[in-house]
């Protein structure tokens, strides 16, 4: 049930009525027994998984919380087990198997097995993951009821693709809940509408650029298209992704729940390190919080803290998908933090010397871009060869998606150094409402394809 369906806005509009319709005590189960619906439409056989993974990491919890000593580390282990075990299984078994025929059975015919990923995996074990490492810490009380837990979990606005919601935000509101603001419910349409935008005319026009030439770059040799094409990704995948979450914050905030805030305009990163704080934000805290810092951070040396980086970055790839080009993706990112920190320690940039820093971060980001989408390293290798070739081609981008990239940069510096948006959310009623009817009519009459196009982080 994609968020950009008409089967999903009559199912949230259902599920909205109800939620207010039914007395307060009730509307958990509501809203736990329409997310196990969301997650079965997919794949109604796979909510034994969840089901299966909420219950250990409930228990586990518990556990942790009620024993001493071994016994507590015992439950946190099951629970990391399961949680990693499983998306182990699911999403690297074909990948470790053909990392392994190929190193030690080179040029055997290799099947691969039939292992279809479950919804959202990736995102809602870390979620779980997060909630038990918490509790075992002691920064999060465990949960005594399962079905509060279960709804935490499961919750569907973000089950999919994130963001990546702690425990100590969702109960936050969970059991302090108030009904949305009149400024929040204006808040949260903004936010849906804001999110089809994204999805539907800009993140489409570049998806269909970015798959005609990814899927044969050889076609279309030399250093203009082989940029275009990693700039119109770039684009694509930035456009799709925080449509996706502007989508599920909006949701979730008609509901009465506050998600944190997943991207903050990472394109005018003047490093990658910041880009970092503004990309993905909640999976770069997770990243910081349960791995970089786990692993020691910056507090065992210089030395210690590049190797963090690095390892960190490269779980960070590979999380993100079963390919080597993901792990050669992570290590990149990884490699210029390292860079970064060597270069120039901590120091932020300022003024006018942030504009060639941000041109040289978008440039680092695009390679980057490329390893990510690319479906083989061959390719990819072709495709970063070609970015600094001597033979110029011609453009894959058309003079509309140059002004889009052109109203995009606009916005996104006025939003920056104005708060146009934010300025724009607290405007009148009649000006907020005239924004909102330009945006449905440019989402009727510029919407780039007729066919949903699956959100690109479905995958993971």
């Amino acid at each position: 049930m994609l968020f950009t369906t008409l089967n999903f806005l009559i199912f949230l509009a259902v599920v909205l009525s109800l939620f207010y319709l039914l007395p307060r005590p009730q509307r958990r189960y509501l809203l736990l027994a329409a997310s196990l619906f969301f997650y079965m439409v997919w794949n109604a056989k796979f909510v034994v998984l969840i089901l299966g993974l909420i219950t250990i990491d409930y228990f586990a919890a518990l556990w942790i919380v009620h024993k001493r000593g071994r016994q507590r580390r015992v439950a946190l282990l099951v629970s990391l087990c399961a949680n990693v075990g499983l998306l182990g299984y699911f999403k690297y078994t074909n990948f470790l198997r053909d990392t392994y025929f190929s190193v030690f059975h080179a040029g055997l015919p290799i099947q691969p097995l039939d292992i279809i990923l479950p919804l959202g995996i990736s995102f809602h074990t870390f979620q779980s993951i997060s909630y038990v490492i918490d509790v075992y810490r002691g920064e999060q009380p465990a949960i005594k009821s399962y079905f509060d837990y279960a709804l935490f979990v499961a919750f569907f606005p973000q089950l999919v693709a994130g963001p990546i919601v702690r425990a100590r935000e969702f109960f936050a509101d969970y059991f302090n809940w108030q009904p949305p603001t009149g400024e929040e419910w204006q808040r949260g349409f903004a936010m849906i509408v804001t999110g089809y935008v994204k999805k539907l005319i800009f993140a489409d026009q570049f998806a269909m650029v970015a798959d005609s030439y990814f899927n044969n770059p050889q076609a279309m040799p030399g250093l203009l298209p082989a940029w275009s094409a990693s700039v119109a990704f770039a684009l694509q995948i930035f456009f799709d992704f925080s449509g996706y979450t502007d989508i599920a914050i909006g949701v979730a905030l008609l509901f009465g729940f506050h998600f944190p805030e997943n991207f903050r305009r990472p394109y005018l990163s003047a490093s990658v390190t910041e880009f970092w704080r503004r990309w993905h934000m909640t999976l770069s805290g997770w990243l910081r919080d349960y791995i970089y810092i786990s692993l020691g951070g910056n507090r065992r040396g210089k030395i210690r803290t590049y190797a963090n980086l690095m390892l960190t970055m490269l779980i960070g790839g590979l999380w993100h998908g079963a390919n080597w080009n993901f792990v050669i993706w992570g290590g990149y990112q990884g490699a210029w933090l390292a860079i970064e920190r060597i270069v120039y320690g901590r120091k932020e940039r300022e003024g006018f010397e942030r504009i060639p820093l941000a041109v040289l971060t978008f440039a680092i980001t695009c390679i980057g871009w490329v390893f990510f989408r690319a479906k083989t390293f061959a390719a990819a290798a072709f495709v970063i060869g070609q970015m600094f070739s001597k033979t110029m081609g011609t453009s894959v981008l058309s003079t509309t998606q140059l002004l889009l990239i052109l109203a995009t940069l606009a916005i996104a510096l006025a939003e920056e150094y104005k708060a146009v948006l934010t300025r724009l959310t607290e405007s009148p009623l009649w000006l907020r409402t005239a924004a909102t009817v330009v945006a449905l009519l440019a989402l009727e009459l510029f919407t780039a394809s007729e066919q949903s196009i699956p959100f690109v982080y479905f995958q993971f």
